[in-house]
Parts: structure tokens; sequence; C-alpha cells
């Protein structure tokens, strides 16, 4: 028996000392070029979580065409829509800031602010809901929130902003053209679609979508890098699929409890124990240029957002490092603002019977 082994090891020994001389002269030269097409693109296969964002986002429910556009848009732009006639959609969500008013919570009627940040609304019709506890399915449905509310815009009900839609000829003349044969198109439902089918084409692609679209230039070696420390820390749990987030609902403070628990989330709306400190998981996308952050807005800068999510949601303690190679990758997110498209429009003028401003 040991014999025999003794036999296997010198047998060994010998085709291996035989083998030196084309080890050291082929594949040592080999290896390189086996490793270096992997290398040169390593995250390429992780982007199968992602999607590049569409020009526009399509609704079946409420097709995008050239006239509800550009209704939509007006709309969007008009304050004659808020009861003091000085709120429009725009000034909560300017869309040459990027969908935002980089306060912690905006200010409506008569100065009052509302209690939750106001999240940019590019991008946003692609989410799977509205609002940050999703008590809207679309950004039709959403549209119509923020004109009724005593906070915001206060209009009274439905029916005066109807009222005043019908008050104004070159309104009444663009629901008819946007809404093609219907007796009476003004209606409030109408109103939230032409303000939505303008809002589903507020999209900013970035050097992300170009990456993800094959330009492997798009982006630097340590953005690439950024991406995967992104993937590799957790962060894509949540923040996924096209929209980098906006595809569903999370705690805010999955692993550690967050401190502050003012805020319920979701709770708030449907009153069930399971969604306390529930809150839709906000996109990413344009994230550099939409401070503050949170529900709240009391997060001020994307360092701090980037360490306290680490921390809550994923029980990790970021490095600095850590820390400025994701937002090295969250920069890419920035995408290229639509300026033609949101060029604040010439509107239709009042009537004698246009109701007037009211400040009380």
């Amino acid at each position: 028996m040991k014999k025999g082994v003794l036999f296997i090891f010198l047998l060994s020994a010998v085709i291996n000392g035989c083998g030196k001389k084309e080890e050291a002269v082929a594949p040592k030269k080999e290896e390189p070029v086996e490793q270096s097409a992997p290398a040169a693109n390593p995250d390429r296969a992780i982007l199968a979580a992602f999607g590049a964002l569409p020009p526009v986002m399509e609704s079946t429910d409420n097709p995008v065409t050239e006239e509800k556009v550009n209704l939509g848009r007006q709309l969007y732009f008009d304050k004659r829509l808020s009861k003091n006639h000085d709120v429009s959609c725009n000034s909560c969500h300017g869309l040459s800031t990027f969908g935002v008013d980089n306060k912690a919570v905006s200010e409506g009627h008569k100065g009052q602010k509302g209690g939750r940040n106001s999240p940019t609304v590019y991008n946003a019709a692609g989410h799977f809901v509205q609002f940050w506890d999703g008590r809207a399915p679309t950004v039709e449905e959403q549209a119509k929130g923020p004109v009724l509310n005593p906070v915001e815009m206060a209009m009274k009900d439905e029916a005066s902003v109807i009222a005043l839609l019908k008050s104004i000829p070159g309104y009444v003349e663009s629901f008819g053209k946007a809404f093609p044969g219907e007796a009476d198109p003004v209606t409030y439902n109408n109103f939230g679609k032409a303000i939505g089918a303008f809002e589903r084409g507020l999209t900013t692609p970035s050097a992300f979508d170009a990456y993800i679209n094959g330009d492997d230039k798009a982006l630097t070696d340590a953005e690439k890098a950024g991406l995967k420390k992104f993937v590799d820390t957790g962060c894509i749990t949540c923040h996924m699929g096209t929209y980098v987030g906006g595809a569903m609902y999370q705690k805010l403070g999955l692993i550690i409890p967050y401190p502050d628990q003012s805020d319920l989330g979701r709770f708030d709306h449907t009153k069930n124990e399971a969604d306390k400190m529930f809150f839709k998981v906000p996109s990413l996308r344009n994230v550099a240029k939409t401070a503050p952050y949170f529900h709240n807005g009391k997060v001020a800068s994307l360092d701090e957002a980037v360490v306290l999510m680490g921390k809550h949601q994923l029980g990790k303690d970021l490095s600095g490092d850590d820390v400025a190679s994701i937002i090295t990758f969250l920069n890419t997110l920035t995408g290229k603002l639509p300026t033609t498209y949101i060029e604040e429009p010439v509107l239709p003028p009042s009537s004698p019977t246009t109701p007037a401003a009211d400040p009380n």
C-alpha cells in the first residue's frame, strides 16, 4: 500500500516537472487575455435590475396626444387654479429646478406649509403609485388632489374649479380639442387627464441610460465602481427598476428603527397597523438635484441621506469612501431637462366672469 502511494506521488512530481516550461510559456500569457473581457466591463451584468427611461411614460387609460399635452402644460402653470391665484403646480414642483422647490415642505395658500416634502414630478408618471403614502394610483389622480387641498391651492370644490375653467373661453376651446366627441369635455376628470398627459412626457434621460443602452464610455470607471458599490451594499433591494425606486413600499427603519416617528407614513391613509412607517420608496432619478431629502425634508445633504439609509435600512455603517463612491454613481442619474417641453406657455386670458382671487 505504501509503495503504491509512493509511486503515484513520484509519477505526479515527474508529470508536473515536465510541464513547467509549458506553463511558463503558454498558460501564463493566456490568463490575462481570458480575464480582460469581463474586467473591461464589470458592471454590465447587473444592469438587468434596471432599465432605460422611455421617451414618454404611456398610459392605456389616458393616451397621450398633442392636444392634451398642450392643455395640461397650461393648467400646470396656471395660478388662477388656486383660491388666491398665487399658487400653481409649478410653484411646488418647479420644472426648471428638477421638479421640486428645494424646501423641506412647500408653502401653499396664505403661506401654509404642508406636512411632507414635495417629491419631484420628473419621471413620476412611471411610478407604481403617487404621493409618499400611495393614496393616488396615477399622476392623473394625483393632479386632482392639491387643487382642493386647503393647505395647498385651496379651491373650494370640484364645481368651483370647473366654473373657473368654463369662464375662460380659451380653456373651453382647448378642452374640446383635447377630448373630442364629448358632450361636456370640461370635467374634473379631464382636468386631471390633461395634466397627467403633460407629466407623462417629463422624462430626464441621463448618462446612466446611455450606459444601459450599450454605450460603455457613458460612465467613467469611478462611476461604474460606484454602481457596483450601490448594488453590493444592498441599495438595490429597494432602489431598482427603470426609475431606481418608485416601485414599492418599504418601512423606514427596516433594520434599525428610525428615530423620528412623528409621521407614520402609509398608516395615516390606511389605518392599518402593519403600514406604520411604510412609505413609497422614492426614485433616485435626479436625486443629486432634489435636496432636501426624505418624506419630511429634514435631511439636508445627499451624504447624510446615504449614511442614514445604510444604517436604518441595511444595518451598515458605511465608510466615507463607500458613501463617496455611491454618490459618484448617483450623480449619473442626473438627467437633462427637456427645456423646450417645459417652457412656460401663454395662458388663455380671463373673461369678465372669471372668479377673482380670494386671499381668505
